[in-house]
């Protein structure tokens, strides 16, 4: 039963992140002709092309996305990520395309904000917006890349595309603004390392040591002893992404919810980063 009260309520929180995402499109971004990052920009440029709709474009180009994600990335992450794509679509039929603000730079200053917070809710609850967060994912996982600057590429070709079609710098310098704001946003909601060092202080370890190496994550296994208790336990250490840290939390309160875990930033990683089973 609690599985499934958890369920529904993560999904109403991804559902609530959408709307608040289609209101940063429908209401701001949209009407001056911007753009916001990943899948949801290229949406955007073909149905400014096209004339089709935009909500429905983005749908249909995060379903090859979503389904490569539910083959390396697991079910619940894909799950709530397809609640909040397909909430995404259908909130934007709902809310309407309204000119709020006749100031480009206003719409794109406020676009971005709300497209980053519900994309950091949406984070922060174990499952993403779709499109260029599930390709980070599945790239952070098997490769210990620079995912921000290969995001970053990927947005300034969609960005570019724009340029090209408007014969105008000013949407696509709008458009980065947009973007870079709704970054901004979710590193101040979510977290602004892309990479996370959890301690974890556990009686649970064999189980909590073996469910990581499936993520695939290493694991450092140090004896600790308790200042006041002078108890011995075992503390796990780990390196994870951003993008893995929900599911993290999840494991570790599943297993021992009396476990002790402190989530510091990592600036950077030297050495192997991936678990065995990725290589």
């Amino acid at each position: 039963m609690n599985k499934w009260v958890s369920l529904c309520l993560y999904s109403l929180l991804m559902a609530a992140s959408s709307a608040v995402i289609a209101c940063g499109f429908q209401l701001f971004l949209i009407p001056e002709g911007l753009l916001s990052g990943g899948i949801s920009g290229v949406a955007m440029v073909a149905g400014y092309i096209t004339g089709w709709n935009i909500g429905w474009l983005y749908f249909a180009l995060n379903v090859p996305i979503l389904l490569w994600g539910l083959k390396v990335l697991g079910r619940r992450f894909i799950v709530y990520s397809i609640v909040s794509v397909a909430s995404t679509s259908l909130s934007m039929q709902v809310i309407p395309v309204l000119d709020l603000t006749d100031e480009p730079l206003l719409a794109a200053v406020f676009g971005g904000v709300l497209v980053g917070t519900g994309t950091a809710v949406a984070l922060r609850y174990g499952g993403s917006s779709g499109g260029f967060d599930i390709i980070a994912s599945i790239i952070s996982r098997y490769r210990d890349l620079p995912v921000g600057i290969l995001i970053f590429f990927l947005n300034s070709a969609v960005v570019i595309a724009l340029i090209f079609y408007n014969r105008n710098w000013d949407p696509a310098l709008y458009s980065m603004l947009s973007i870079f704001v709704t970054g901004k946003v979710i590193d101040a909601v979510h977290t602004p390392h892309r990479k996370v060092t959890a301690f974890i202080v556990t009686n649970r370890t064999e189980e909590l040591a073996a469910r990581l190496l499936q993520m695939p994550r290493g694991v450092t296994i140090l004896k600790t002893r308790g200042g006041f208790t002078s108890a011995e336990r075992d503390m796990l250490m780990t390196v994870t992404t951003r993008y893995e840290l929900a599911e993290l939390r999840k494991l570790v309160r599943t297993l021992d919810p009396k476990a002790f875990v402190n989530i510091v930033q990592t600036v950077d990683v030297i050495g192997e980063f991936r678990g065995r089973s990725a290589r």
